[in-house]
């Protein structure tokens, strides 16, 4: 039956309009932001497990941070224990040169003296940002150690999140390698011997301390290659998640401008066939 006051064909064609003008609307805010996942309402399950792993990249983008201060901290440390074991070695050989009788024991003592000085002065500025691992006080506070956060444990889907951090200990060359109660005096080949001994536990006290600096360095610069990779990885699993792909949505635009024109010429005459009744009555 045909009417002139319901137009069903009029009805279902611009219901068919509208359907498409949507999808359209869709796939251009998708082109124009990048997002095929911008909001909760495009995918919600979605959304909520992009949002938990952007928010758990942040947090390892600080973690990032907070290891390059570690590395700095324990790089400066480790160069200066490497540095007072070159002095102390150089030490040594002053003190092997004391062995003989007919050189001057109270020069080499002068030399020995100043060289502690310079071992002394390393300890003191061997400090970055105010942590000095080569000292009984590393921080000013009583602190043994320096802990650097190196990751974040969550167990499950948007469970407990737990910090787990590395704890670099104090080498403490300040009390180690206390040369008033260590060394011995060099006044004659008696005293020498002696210091010769003696040196050879402070160099290896020394080195002992410089190795486990280095090692903590390496194991510091290995977990930020870590965590560096890491965001790398959850970074495009967020982008796999929520992205546009640009190649589909150009298609599936192309489709749908095609879809609209024909919808609305399919409308237009929809429209149209209420006039053609008036034929009948001519």
């Amino acid at each position: 039956m045909s009417s002139i006051l319901t137009n069903n064909g009029a009805m279902v064609e611009l219901q068919t309009l509208k359907s498409v003008n949507d999808d359209l609307s869709k796939t251009q805010t998708s082109i124009s932001t990048g997002k095929e996942v911008g909001s909760a309402k495009d995918n919600a399950a979605v959304w909520a497990i992009s949002k938990t792993m952007e928010s758990d990249i942040a947090g390892f983008e600080a973690i990032e941070e907070g290891l390059s201060v570690g590395e700095a901290t324990v790089a400066v440390a480790s160069a200066g224990a490497e540095q007072i074991v070159e002095k102390l070695t150089e030490m040594k050989e002053l003190i092997v040169s004391a062995q003989s009788e007919n050189v001057d024991h109270a020069t080499i003592q002068t030399d020995i003296d100043s060289k502690v000085e310079q071992v002394e002065a390393i300890i003191s500025a061997a400090q970055f940002n105010g942590a000095n691992l080569l000292a009984t006080d590393v921080d000013g506070n009583g602190a043994t150690g320096v802990g650097v956060l190196a990751s974040l444990d969550r167990v499950g889907a948007g469970g407990a999140v737990s910090a787990v951090e590395i704890t670099i200990a104090s080498v403490d060359f300040e009390a180690d390698l206390d040369f008033g109660t260590s060394l011995t005096t060099i006044t004659d080949t008696a005293t020498a011997a002696t210091a010769l001994d003696e040196i050879e536990v402070l160099i290896q006290t020394a080195i002992t301390g410089a190795a486990s600096l280095g090692a903590d360095s390496a194991r510091l610069e290995d977990q930020s290659e870590f965590v560096s990779n890491l965001v790398d990885s959850m970074t495009m699993g967020v982008s796999t998640m929520t992205d546009t792909n640009m190649e589909e949505a150009s298609a599936r635009l192309s489709a749908l401008q095609t879809q609209q024109d024909l919808a609305t010429q399919s409308l237009t005459i929809a429209n149209e066939a209420p006039s053609s009744l008036l034929q009948l009555f001519r």
